[in-house]
């Protein structure tokens, strides 16, 4: 297994969490614009809601669970990956944001090191990747697909590399047909990797004429300075080649400590680099993702694509709290109302704490509300805001707060860093749910 490869996660377990904090923004340069979906279908989910009382739990939680992370497609199964593919998008888009997806099924893949495995044989592979074309949907959706398949071809002799770059225009041009608003990113490596012209080459023989862009990074700890310019110098070597307009991802989720060694496993030096985003700010980079989850293994300590707790509170316990606000709903792959259908539901702050609850968006059998929460008089220390839901609906995911619901009451409390508000001050907490808005009464308490 060489040293120089980025390792790459394994499948993820399903699981829902019951807290979570999406913290992404609309697009500033770059082509993507909107919300990244953070799916709550995860192993750090399941390890969360089997350890509540884990004294790491507070931080993962608050800092890795609540964040959104790419989707691995890398159990290969071609009877069950379109299923997997349409329930993901289609919870995406109710919730009025963008899924982020890692294809990793390539024949060869990992050229047989720790995350191994993926298509017996690239007739199959193309049958696999159709089925995930056709349950894209229709709005826009991120595809990184498949790492290492670009940088790591020491395995392969030149037949099978011209087989493989084959096998990766065609799925390119599979998933872009199925889904014209579709995000393609073909892999770039990583900045301390091959040379920008090498991989530019490279990117060019596997078809990223047809792509979007590439992806740098992937599973891997170079600072994000270092990854924007060899993104530059890339797009730079791929415009002397004939393949213009060509923008860049950045794999963010290990990259704010040390670098080096591929393997994150056995480094207490790694950190969580800055949240998920599409507002980059460069013209270059369509976003900052999490591509590999933050708490799973790289294969050399523990098993590959495996969520380890330890790894997890390693990366996030001295990571500065996420921003504390959402961003703005609106979002080019959804079609959300752009008019609120309810009016502020207020609380009366005549004690130490009061809430209004409004509607941000609404989409065909949904809606997105924001509760501000201010404080009194006094200074809370921190705060519970409680309604009831109208009649048909549920409740879907909620960030910058601990959601619990009991019937159709709803009860949110603060997160560890935003429960002090100051006399006479205000923050905010929303969700996602199902049904129509209505005007619940909501009331707030704070000790």
């Amino acid at each position: 297994m060489s040293r120089s490869r980025i390792a790459a996660a394994a499948a993820c377990a399903a699981v829902v969490a019951t807290s979570v904090l999406i913290v992404t923004g609309s697009a500033s340069a770059g082509t993507i614009s909107g919300t990244l979906y953070r799916d709550p279908d995860t192993a750090v989910a399941r390890w969360l809601s089997a350890n509540p009382g884990d004294s790491r739990a507070t931080v993962i939680r608050d800092k890795i669970a609540s964040q959104p992370a790419t989707r691995w497609l890398s159990n290969f199964n071609i009877a069950t990956v379109g299923a997997e593919v349409a329930g993901y998008v289609t919870a995406a888009e109710a919730a009025g944001q963008i899924p982020a997806l890692t294809v990793y099924g390539i024949t060869n893949r990992d050229c047989g090191g720790a995350s191994s495995g993926g298509a017996p044989d690239l007739t199959q592979y193309q049958t696999w990747i159709g089925n995930i074309a056709r349950n894209l949907g229709t709005r826009t959706v991120v595809l990184n697909l498949e790492p290492d398949s670009i940088a790591l071809l020491t395995c392969l002799n030149s037949s099978e590399i011209a087989a493989r770059n084959q096998a990766l225009r065609t799925a390119t041009q599979t998933l872009k047909a199925a889904n014209p608003n579709a995000k393609v990113y073909l892999d770039g490596g990583h900045s301390a990797w091959n040379s920008a012209g090498d991989q530019a080459s490279r990117l060019v023989a596997a078809g990223i004429a047809s792509a979007d862009g590439f992806y740098t990074n992937a599973s891997n700890f170079q600072p994000t300075s270092a990854e924007a310019a060899y993104g530059r110098s890339i797009i730079s070597a791929l415009n002397g080649q004939g393949a213009t307009g060509k923008r860049q991802v950045i794999d963010v989720s290990r990259n704010g400590g040390a670098s080096g060694d591929w393997c994150g496993d056995d480094n207490t030096d790694r950190r969580i680099g800055q949240y998920p985003t599409v507002n980059t700010g460069d013209a270059n980079i369509d976003a900052y993702l999490w591509i590999k989850p933050p708490g799973e293994a790289d294969g050399c300590r523990y098993a590959a694509g495996s969520f380890q707790p330890d790894l997890a509170y390693s990366l996030a316990s001295t990571a500065p709290n996420p921003p504390s606000s959402p961003p703005p709903p609106s979002s080019p792959s959804t079609s959300p109302s752009s008019s609120p259908s309810s009016s502020p539901s207020p609380s009366s702050p005549a004690g130490s704490c009061g809430a209004t609850l409004r509607a941000t968006s609404t989409w065909n059998g949904g809606y997105q509300g924001e509760v501000t929460v201010r404080a009194g008089t006094v200074a809370t220390s921190g705060w519970t805001v409680s309604w009831t839901l109208p009649a048909g609906s549920t409740i879907a995911q909620a960030w910058n707060g601990t959601l619990t619901s009991s019937g159709s009451t709803v009860t949110v409390r603060n997160v560890s860093w935003n429960g002090s508000v100051p006399a006479g001050g205000s923050t905010t907490f929303g969700f996602t749910a199902s049904g129509t808005p209505g005007t619940p009464a909501v009331t707030c308490t704070s000790p």
